[in-house]
């Protein structure tokens, strides 16, 4: 029987990817998004739904009739913004979001669900951060992640609800959204312009969008997981002022300000990730050096900015 996978939030920058992998693994899949798909990104044979799961009557009419073998939430959107400028949304959104997707599913059928979660569940923690580290959010976005966290983990044990959180770190490639950081910097050196940049002292850790939906895909399948949060990320650090000179070299144009942009504040110097249990229990590395990585995607913007 060809295995039945929904991919929440489906058309977005990481989800497109998944689903893409998806269909060449023999997957039969539905998407489920707030926006329907991109031209270049919409796939034939796919099952392209719309709901705004923070209404449950929406997600409810729409998945309550549907069974599937697998899920992978990628619901939300990425904000740091504080409480008092959105972060009710923002928590929403992640939350209630869930919780509603939870009650609108037919539970039982379920083999395998992958929750989407973030590093910023690690708020300023010591680097490399591991996964059992207990969670420090700094911000409503990182809150409303690790409460999701807390409650899949919670129906683990207690349901035996076969959930993985895939932790993620900076994920780059190919058509991602042009306000994040490295179309942002890439934008900026093709033009040959001036862009006022942070001292970029920050520590990070970037891995390609491919191996983050191979990750994911391979957690699906994967043995003696269930309830555990695993990393995906490449656990090498780069500081963030070494990717923009690392594009700056590649293009050999470029003029960023150094010092200009404040950090956030709050910001984690230090954000990277331990692999060891990831290795160890899903037997997944990246296989996209950062180098080739930043080739391909620098060549996929200056595609655009050439048309």
């Amino acid at each position: 029987m060809i295995p039945r996978l929904l991919i929440v939030g489906g058309t977005g920058f990481i989800g497109s990817k998944i689903v893409s992998a998806a269909v060449k693994q023999g997957f039969e899949c539905t998407v489920l998004s707030l926006n329907p798909p991109k031209v270049d990104t919409k796939l034939t044979g796919v099952n392209y739904l719309q709901a705004d799961l923070v209404d449950r009557s929406q997600a409810i009419h729409i998945l309550s009739r549907r069974a599937f073998d697998y899920v992978v939430n990628l619901a939300g959107y990425i904000d740091h913004s504080k409480f008092c400028r959105g972060g009710r949304k923002i928590i929403d959104v992640h939350f209630v979001g869930l919780l509603n997707l939870l009650e609108s599913l037919d539970l039982q059928a379920l083999k395998g669900f992958i929750q989407v979660g973030s590093s910023d569940e690690y708020g300023d923690l010591p680097a490399p951060q591991f996964e059992d580290m207990r969670e420090s959010p700094i911000s409503p976005y990182s809150v409303a992640k690790t409460a999701s966290t807390h409650l899949l983990q919670m129906l683990s044990k207690t349901e035996n609800f076969p959930v993985v959180i895939a932790r993620l770190f900076l994920v780059y490639g190919e058509g991602q959204d042009n306000k994040r950081f490295l179309p942002q910097i890439i934008q900026g050196c093709l033009k040959d312009r001036e862009f006022s940049v942070s001292l970029g002292e920050q520590f990070r850790d970037f891995c390609h969008v491919d191996d983050i939906a191979q990750g994911i895909l391979a957690m699906l399948r994967a043995k003696n997981v269930h309830g555990k949060v695993l990393n995906l990320a490449s656990g090498y650090p780069i500081t963030i002022r070494a990717m923009i000179e690392k594009v700056r070299g590649i293009i050999g144009f470029g003029k960023p300000l150094f010092g200009k942009n404040p950090y956030r504040v709050g910001e984690n110097m230090a954000l990277y990730a331990s692999m060891k249990r990831t290795q160890n229990l899903l037997g997944w590395k990246p296989s996209i050096e950062l180098d080739e990585g930043l080739h391909r995607t620098i060549e996929f913007y200056r595609d655009i900015y050439d048309q």
